[in-house]
């Protein structure tokens, strides 16, 4: 992977200045669809620099946490997650507690349905896709007063905030959109399967995080984050969203574009180049040293400043 860049031409914003009031604890929260590409790469780099770089009064780095989001078995490959806390290894991404796993959660994410069920904070819904593109595309909460029996039924949040627009470490001002962001989403899916809002922010709560850094696809996501955890009452993590790498043909690279997995036996020149795409600039001489040296540079001189904000950065082949 070549690590130069080029960059999206998109108006510059002011980013927020971000007070640290405690300990710092990120994550890096892949799901076990595929094994790591760069641009998954670049997300895990990224939220563990900024949480390794961190001190708190004490001198001490932050926590940086592995969850895997293992709730969507349908989409799982066989022995992915193994993989993927392998290749994390072999790059020096070493995570400092236990790993969590979603599968494990199962008990913990009914007791919260049952706790806004109770609180009249949900609702059961029988909407399809097909409704919903005829309402518009979003969703005009039909079902949240027709008491829908719990059989077929998607469980709604009912929701009271709409909140669409936050500070963002590395994107400055985000506004999403603001129909969207107001709509009643879903947070237990009709097939049984817990939905990745309600996972992610019970997830969040539970582990304490107080810093999520990922890349810029999850941007509109993060507006219902920031609702669900204003309706549960609980402290909101500052976010910060990276670039996404995109290919010279314009697509983004991901699991389902069959993105080319990283090579754990030489991660020293993805490594680099993941450095070079943060803007962090590191010296190509680093290419030759340990991987741990590698780490070590970079969380002794990683800079939040040097991150472009855009939304999107292009690589070349």
């Amino acid at each position: 992977m070549n690590s130069s860049v080029s960059h999206e031409t998109l108006p510059l914003k002011k980013r927020p200045t971000i007070a640290y009031s405690s300990g710092y604890r990120g994550r890096f929260a892949p799901s076990p669809s595929g094994l790591l590409h760069f641009g998954s790469l670049i997300a895990a780099l990224a939220s563990f620099l900024d949480a390794k770089a961190y001190r708190d009064i004490n001198g001490s780095q932050g926590k940086w946490l592995v969850r895997i989001e293992d709730i969507d078995p349908p989409r799982e490959q066989a022995g992915a997650s193994t993989a993927i806390l392998s290749t994390l290894d072999a790059f020096g991404l070493h995570w400092d507690e236990q790993v969590l796993y979603q599968s494990q959660q199962a008990e913990r994410y009914q007791d919260l349905l049952q706790q806004l069920q109770q609180q009249q904070l949900s609702y059961y819904c029988q909407c399809t896709r097909a409704d919903i593109k005829a309402q518009g595309g979003i969703y005009q909460a039909h079902c949240r007063h027709l008491a829908k029996p719990a059989k077929n039924s998607a469980i709604r949040l009912v929701n009271q905030h709409g909140i669409y627009q936050f500070s963002d470490i590395f994107q400055g001002e985000v506004a999403c959109d603001k129909m969207l962001a107001q709509e009643d989403f879903t947070i237990h899916r009709k097939d049984g399967l817990f939905a990745y809002q309600l996972a992610v922010v019970h997830d969040d709560i539970e582990q304490k995080i107080s810093h999520v850094i990922r890349g810029c696809d999850l941007l509109e996501p993060t507006a219902r984050q920031l609702t669900f955890f204003k309706t549960l009452s609980s402290t909101i993590p500052t976010y910060g969203h990276i670039p996404l790498a995109i290919t010279q043909q314009g697509y983004k690279l991901s699991k389902q574009n069959k993105a080319p997995a990283i090579d754990n036996s030489n991660p020293q020149p993805s490594l680099i180049a993941a450095l070079n795409f943060l803007g962090q600039k590191p010296d190509p001489a680093l290419i030759n040293e340990k991987v741990s040296e590698i780490i070590s540079w970079a969380i002794n001189h990683w800079s939040r400043d040097s991150v472009p904000n855009t939304s999107a950065l292009t690589i070349k082949d």
